[in-house]
């Protein structure tokens, strides 16, 4: 665990929200009654059934169960300024976390146990801030619709005739933007990008075997040489279709944005506009 962290106390959203995820926030905002579109279809009885679906099937982390998971979810809250939402750990086989945020009741957070095994405890730790920072940008509204869509999906066979296509094309179109804010509020809660890349690459093709054997130095590459053979209209055309489909961004092109922004001065402004610091006896003093 790196000690020498900045506590970001005071910590907004606004201070990190990538453009993309601002702008595609701001065009679903001009639907009128859309989450209430949503709810309407599955009302609060399809909320329940999601809910009830976790509890019963996953377990909930906590001082005395999975400690040291909880351990890393209060240290990147209190690092990103933001209270602690409850965290399950899943069995499943596909490696995946999500955040669900409904009315009434308290957030949590589930991480996959295939996700878990192929993680270092940063990389776990990147993972939950990454979705610590759906919670941070209030995304509860339009994450919980989307969570509902993809889970839906799969466990409700004629979701595809309920929702509308062009209705489902735009809600993934701003979680694809909506990553990116979260993959800012990892970089923030381990200040350590090659962490956040570390685990990019890992779901791009990792595996508990084959994590220890991946080279991030060469992942990185790959992320600059995919953007550099999208630059021309024809890539831009090819990576709009292979992307419109997706519930996030592909890791390659999250790597690249990562490594972007840990050296803008947006970000190291953010590190310097806070002093508080994690000694070696765990707790935050004051520089």
């Amino acid at each position: 665990m790196n000690l020498s962290k900045q506590l970001l106390i005071g910590l907004k959203a606004d201070g990190f929200r990538h453009p993309l995820d601002l702008e595609a926030t701001n065009t679903l905002k001009q639907l009128p009654g859309l989450d209430v579109v949503i709810r309407s279809i599955l009302g609060s009885v399809g909320e329940q059934f999601f809910y009830l679906n976790n509890i019963a099937s996953s377990v909930l982390v906590s001082a005395k169960q999975l400690p040291d998971l909880h351990k890393l979810l209060i240290e990147a809250c209190q690092i990103l300024d933001l209270e602690p939402p409850q965290l399950y750990v899943q069995q499943n086989p596909v490696p995946n976390a999500y955040t669900f945020a409904m009315r009434g009741k308290k957030p949590f957070i589930v991480l996959h146990t295939s996700l878990i095994e192929m993680l270092t405890p940063e990389e776990i730790q990147a993972v939950i801030a990454h979705e610590l920072g759906h919670l941070k940008c209030e995304h509860g509204v339009y994450l919980t619709m989307a969570n509902i869509m993809v889970l839906a999906t799969n466990l409700l066979p004629t979701w595809g005739t309920v929702l509308a296509q062009s209705l489902q094309e735009r809600i993934l179109q701003w979680v694809r933007c909506a990553e990116f804010s979260c993959d800012r509020a990892a970089l923030l809660a381990t200040q350590d990008p090659k962490t956040i890349m570390s685990v990019l690459m890992k779901l791009a093709g990792g595996s508990p075997t084959l994590a220890p054997q991946l080279n991030l130095d060469a992942f990185i590459e790959q992320a600059r040489a995919y953007d550099a053979a999208s630059e021309d209209s024809l890539g831009e055309t090819l990576r709009m279709m292979q992307n419109a489909q997706l519930s996030h961004p592909v890791p390659v092109i999250r790597a690249r944005e990562i490594e972007r922004w840990a050296s803008s001065a947006q970000y190291q402004n953010l590190l310097q506009q806070h002093n508080s610091k994690l000694d070696n006896s765990g707790k935050w003093r004051n520089w």
